[in-house]
């Protein structure tokens, strides 16, 4: 038998003729729907008293892991704490209630909220001008790569159409740029972990003047420092191409040092990573976009709205509780946490760049390779103890990555309790590896198969006959 409190969609909870809501008198009168609008069959909706409704929803929820209920070290989302003032801020009525196509001067508060964040954020980051009108990270992606390809454009350079990606980036990179009509030419990393030199001279010496732009994530995915970054930058500014810089790790940059002195031309800001708001299953987010002096007359037309305004409230609410005396301290405390961690551990796991990193770093699986226990078994493993999976599997340089960001608002004491557990987890793939490799064991639902699950989802609910339930 199932499970009553997880086991059971809302639909098999359904009894005909049950309701959990009463609609009020009917004082419109009737009208008749034309016909094409109406469905041929009802609806399949489940017939549920309030109560079963409620405890249904609230069990559910409780089985959700955020960063209110425990840690959370997702490397490459910086699933940060979001403090909640932020919220409060951000659910004014006299801005939660405003629509975009309310005359201007009601605005005006909301677009000075707006400006100042603007303001912020070239301070933050170096750079002259952002325009707030993606409404995610891959959307800011795709405008700073339009706002590129309309800079070559107006200069004549129709011929700037391969874009540098390295083979560490995150898979927006690559992707954005194909949207864009731009086509990926992919620079190899050296043996530390960093863009090879070499390879990169290699291809500018090659593609010359078809060169669009180079994109980087610095740290890059490996949580590491692009020590190259002046040469760098310099080698595509003398191919006549421009620095990307994808903000996806910005975080332990806010303190230390600015894309915009770096010589980068071009940049996108992940708000809801960087700067405070609960993100996650696809929403919300906010991708505004960062220029130097000169290229903001290249925007491109994506949107006849600023993005999601909640994302930029919360963002500028954060920035101010922190003030420019504190905000240099979150890019120092991620690093120094990250670091923690991984000199904690790497004894038990494999490092395979061993050196300083910045908010995040990666292993390579368990370093006693014999026991047959992989990473996608720890992270299963991890779900018992209570704690969320770091990113698995990515970045795709090592076999078995296990990629670890805890953030800069962790005390020791939880950061202690994690490393307890993965040396726990450590210490049981030698002593009984099947306990990790059948984990989870103490969540509503066991291992799963996953291969299935992706290739064949059932995202919808059909009606089963009761021989088909038994």
């Amino acid at each position: 038998m199932k499970n009553k409190l997880y086991g059971n969609l809302i639909f098999e909870l359904s009894r005909e003729g049950r309701r959990g809501y009463s609609l009020p008198r009917n004082t419109f009168g009737d009208y008749e729907i034309p016909q094409e609008l109406c469905r041929k069959d009802e609806a399949e909706l489940p017939e549920c008293d309030e109560l079963t409704v409620v405890r249904h929803y609230t069990n559910l929820s409780n089985n959700n892991f955020g960063v209110d209920t425990g840690f959370y070290p997702l490397g490459s989302c910086t699933m940060k704490y979001n403090p909640k003032i932020n919220e409060e801020m951000a659910a004014l009525p006299q801005f939660q209630n405003l629509h975009p196509r309310q005359p201007a001067e009601t605005t005006k508060g909301a677009l000075a909220l707006v400006t100042l964040l603007e303001k912020s954020l070239c301070e933050l980051t170096g750079l002259a001008h952002f325009t707030f009108k993606p409404y995610a990270g891959a959307h800011g992606e795709l405008t700073g790569l339009m706002t590129i390809d309309n800079y070559h454009r107006s200069h004549g350079d129709l011929q700037r159409k391969k874009v540098i990606v390295p083979d560490s980036a995150h898979g927006t990179n690559p992707a954005s740029a194909a949207v864009c009509g731009l086509e990926i030419v992919e620079v190899k990393s050296g043996s530390d972990g960093q863009v090879d030199l070499e390879d990169l001279q290699r291809i500018c010496s090659l593609c010359g003047d078809t060169v669009a732009a180079m994109m980087m994530t610095n740290p890059n995915t490996l949580g590491l420092f692009e020590t190259h970054i002046p040469e760098i930058a310099r080698l595509i500014h003398d191919c006549g191409g421009l620095m990307y810089y994808d903000g996806a790790n910005l975080n332990p940059m806010l303190g230390a040092c600015r894309p915009g002195d770096m010589g980068f031309d071009v940049m996108h800001i992940n708000l809801h990573k960087t700067f405070s708001t609960p993100h996650g299953g696809g929403g919300p987010g906010a991708g505004p976009v960062g220029v130097r002096e000169g290229l903001q007359e290249h925007f491109p037309f994506v949107s006849p709205y600023h993005g999601n305004f909640g994302v930029m409230m919360r963002a500028y609410a954060y920035i101010l509780s922190l003030g420019r005396e504190h905000v240099k301290e979150v890019g120092l405390l991620a690093t120094l946490n990250a670091n923690y961690i991984k000199e904690s551990l790497k004894d038990v796991y494999e490092l395979p760049i061993d050196t300083i990193c910045c908010h995040e770093f990666v292993f390579d699986g368990l370093k006693d390779k014999s026991t047959g226990v992989t990473t996608m078994d720890v992270a299963k493993r991890l779900l018992d103890y209570g704690y969320h999976a770091p990113t698995i599997y990515f970045p795709l340089l090592f076999h078995e990555s296990l990629m670890i960001e805890p953030t800069e608002n962790e005390s020791k004491e939880t950061l202690d309790g994690f490393i307890a557990v993965m040396r726990q987890i450590a210490e049981e793939a030698k002593t009984n590896p099947d306990e990790v490799k059948t984990a989870p064991h103490t969540t509503p639902i066991g291992r799963v198969d996953d291969v299935l699950a992706a290739k064949h989802p059932v995202v919808t609910y059909r009606q089963m006959t009761a021989e088909a339930t038994d």
